[in-house]
């Protein structure tokens, strides 16, 4: 614990100097009359004559800015505490209609009258997200792509328009600048504790958030703008999220868990309490903006620790390099050395293929990213969510924690919570994505066999319907390839003669995809791989729902008999093609499942062999496509399906028959 002990502070020195010294070396009183009308609207003027320039190129100088606003900040406290709520309400609500978030600027003028430090914090980082969302929907006024840094979003020609550059520059002292307070970043990083905040801050981002409003009202009144906003994000599917067993024991554990836990740096242990207190009260996502920084910061504490970099716990300047969760998370250091952090964490690469799935990747709930650029509605933020993260939590603190503290009963408690982690698998790496494509399509396809279908007497009375040896000549070859693959599968699936039905099955699918494939830090061939899989997967799937709907209506106008005798014959044809096509998507999908498993295999291939595999994958891609193309409403070219299929099921058996396959590599 003296590591811990020691450690007073995660900013630097002059991080910490214009944060908690520098806007308090002024002992000014500050008339807040001077900055406020009577009927309560901000004085810009008088807000923007405290920015200072500097006289080499006029850019901002942060140092006397802050030194400057000290006292008006100070002021504007002052004043806010003076407030009865209600005068407030009807004072400044209306102003802060233009965030959508009327409600959390609210609650920070609550927080403000108690002081109390770490819901200052908190209350800090919901508004300081809520305001760059707003500040997001006023940029979309006049540009298309809004920039996804606050830092760029604030020195964007686009705002600037909209409330004038010296506006801008007040609020880039506070935050979006590494050269000013940087408030923002700070705290959703986990560098600062909740006693480096001084309150004041947070009461003059109210302050001005409330004359933005003011500002935005003159600003719409002359051009008859109307402020439209994004809709929040939605997290989807999240019954796939697998919940940690949570319940008021393990909560109670994890209590003393804090307090005991090397992974806690001890000025950040209020942070730890608040949030395990919000998760009790279901206030979600309280306890999930809380609980980031605290990941962030104490992971940052074994990655400087393991990677022997110790100031690197510290916040940088502008001029150096912030240690964040995207360079803890890498497979290197910046000097290209092996991060050491995922062998400290432990095997398997549970909690490094949790932050991945969490934070970084793109399909993943992206948690850190949306909730600190205020795209998610904080009042509605899922419980599910909140119990993986406080899950996890709470397996990285018992993983450093002295094991001795607990009772026997105590570790049957926490012993599901520890096995349910210990058994995680990434959700939304694109393997893992992959793996779910595939069993959806399978599902799809098992539903032909229940399609309503033409009884046999009525095909065989309408001449001129031919086909059905070129459909067992194709479904004879798909049986040829499937005797090859049988190798590569497990024993217990090719018991049948008929191995089209015994192993083209979802069954099979389901125990492959079982397979666990390593996704930490997947190679580059890796994932360029998996995403031609992922789209021939794709393909296959729209093909199915195709098949499916075609075969429906087809069906229902047969009976009502308003199908013109050309449209009969094209019927039949469907019918005739699905009998193959139903194997020859299955057996696409096994070859996709097979390959994944051998994925990392891809890189034993050279350079050339590598290409000629993507050009095999490729036409495989090609094939899908035309297939999707053929079978669609518009098209219903039901011949040229088996002319297609004959093609690639050569092409399959030639690469089978070379070995060129990945899992002819990784046998």
């Amino acid at each position: 614990m003296a590591l811990l002990d020691s450690v007073t502070t995660c900013l630097s020195q002059p991080v910490h100097y214009a944060i908690c010294k520098l806007g308090f070396e002024k002992k000014d009183t500050y008339d807040i009359n001077n900055i406020l009308s009577g009927n309560g609207e901000v004085c810009w003027q008088a807000v923007t004559e405290h920015v200072c320039y500097l006289e080499s190129d006029q850019s901002v100088d942060y140092i006397k800015s802050i030194r400057l606003l000290g006292p008006v900040c100070e002021s504007v406290n002052l004043y806010f505490k003076s407030l009865p709520k209600e005068q407030f309400v009807i004072q400044y609500a209306l102003w802060f209609h233009w965030t959508n978030c009327t409600e959390v600027f609210l609650e920070v003028f609550d927080v403000l009258q108690y002081t109390q430090a770490t819901e200052v914090a908190l209350g800090l980082m919901k508004l300081t997200s809520c305001l760059e969302r707003a500040l997001g929907d006023v940029y979309l006024l006049k540009g298309n792509d809004c920039p996804f840094l606050l830092r760029d979003l604030l020195a964007s020609e686009q705002l600037a328009d909209v409330f004038g550059q010296a506006v801008m520059n007040v609020l880039r002292v506070f935050i979006g600048s590494p050269n000013g307070l940087n408030l923002r970043n700070v705290l959703w990083h986990g560098f600062a504790s909740p006693q480096e905040i001084p309150d004041k801050y947070c009461a003059m981002l109210l302050f001005l958030t409330a004359g933005l409003g003011q500002l935005l009202q003159t600003y719409f009144l002359q051009t008859k703008c109307v402020l439209v906003h994004r809709p929040y994000v939605i997290f989807i599917s999240l019954d796939e999220l697998d919940a940690f067993p949570l319940n008021d024991e393990i909560l109670s554990i994890a209590d003393e868990l804090v307090k005991q836990s090397s992974f806690v740096l001890k000025i950040m242990l209020p942070f730890w309490i608040a949030a395990l207190t919000a998760f009790k009260q279901s206030r979600y996502a309280d306890s999930v903006i809380l609980l980031l920084p605290q990941l962030e910061a104490g992971l940052r504490l074994l990655f400087t620790t393991t990677n022997k970099c110790p100031n690197r716990l510290l916040t940088a300047e502008s001029s150096a390099l912030y240690t964040t969760f995207d360079e803890m998370l890498a497979k290197h250091l910046d000097n290209e050395e092996v991060n050491q952090l995922p062998v400290v964490l432990g095997e398997p690469a549970m909690a490094s293929d949790f932050l991945w799935d969490f934070l970084n990747h793109q399909e993943g709930p992206r948690i850190r990213d949306r909730l600190s650029h205020g795209e998610i509605n904080l009042e509605t933020f899922p419980r599910e969510v909140a119990n993986l993260v406080v899950g996890f939590a709470i397996t990285i603190l018992c993983r450093f924690s002295d094991e001795d503290m607990f009772s026997l009963k105590e570790h049957m408690v926490i012993k599901p919570l520890m096995s349910f982690a210990s058994c995680y698998q990434s959700r939304f790496h694109p393997i893992s994505r992959l793996k779910k494509q595939v069993l959806e399509c399978m599902k799809s396809i098992h539903l032909w066999p229940e399609l309503p279908t033409v009884p046999e007497e009525q095909v065989q009375m309408i001449k001129g319907l031919e086909g059905n040896a070129e459909a067992n000549n194709l479904i004879l070859m798909i049986s040829e390839i499937v005797s090859q693959l049988q190798h590569f599968m497990p024993q217990n699936c090719c018991s049948s003669d008929d191995l089209i039905n015994s192993v083209l099955t979802e069954r099979l699918l389901m125990e492959l995809c079982d397979t666990r494939i390593c996704t930490l830090y997947s190679a580059r061939p890796v994932l360029e791989v998996v995403v031609v899989l992922r789209k021939i997967s794709a393909q296959c799937h729209q093909a199915s729902q195709q098949v499916i709907a075609g075969a429906a209506l087809r069906y229902t106008q047969w009976v009502n008999k308003t199908l013109r005798s050309r449209q009969r014959h094209n019927y039949l044809r469907m019918l005739n093609s699905i009998k193959f096509l139903s194997p020859m998507l299955r057996l696409i999908l096994l070859l996709i499942t097979l390959e994944l498993i051998s994925v990392h295999s891809v890189c034993k291939k050279n350079p050339f062999d590598y290409q000629q595999y993507l050009k095999f994958l490729k036409s495989v891609l090609q094939y899908t496509e035309n297939l999707v193309t053929y079978t669609s409403s518009e098209k219903n070219k039901w011949d040229e399906t088996v002319e297609l299929t004959n093609k690639i099921l050569i092409k399959i058996r030639k690469t089978s028959d070379r070995k060129l396959m990945l899992m002819h590599l990784a046998t």
